[in-house]
């Protein structure tokens, strides 16, 4: 009895055990595509600003209520935000390094497009 009883255990922890790995297997597939979809939707220097400054421009955009990036619009909107969240007027000092890192990426895209325009503008020419 007890022979079959270490076998039913053996072929349980085996049955368990390869449902694990299957699992673990899709799980990394999945992640993996999703990184690659993320790596797909953003240019390179982009992503590797979302990477440094810790957000990405969609969520930058939602911070400061922005659609495009218009400088003049982004420029009101953190005005605003960043008057609105000052200490000294009961605001919460969270929220105003949070505009700030917005408008810190919003920045850097505009930049990254300014230098990517300069970039067309001189293969254009040659």
């Amino acid at each position: 009895q007890a022979k079959y009883l270490a076998q039913i255990i053996l072929v349980g922890a085996q049955v368990v055990g390869r449902a694990f790995m299957r699992a673990l297997r899709q799980e990394f597939a999945a992640s993996r595509a999703a990184a690659d979809a993320r790596g797909r939707s953003e240019r390179p220097q982009s992503a590797a600003a979302s990477r440094i400054i810790g957000i990405s421009l969609q969520e930058a955009q939602q911070i400061l209520n922005v659609s495009s990036l218009n400088p003049e619009e982004i420029q009101k909107n953190y005005d605003h935000l960043f008057k609105v969240n000052d200490k000294s007027v009961g605001g919460s000092f969270y929220l105003q390094s949070k505009v700030v890192r917005a408008k810190e990426r919003l920045d850097e895209e505009l930049r990254i497009q300014a230098k990517g325009d300069k970039e067309k503008e001189r293969k254009a020419e040659t």
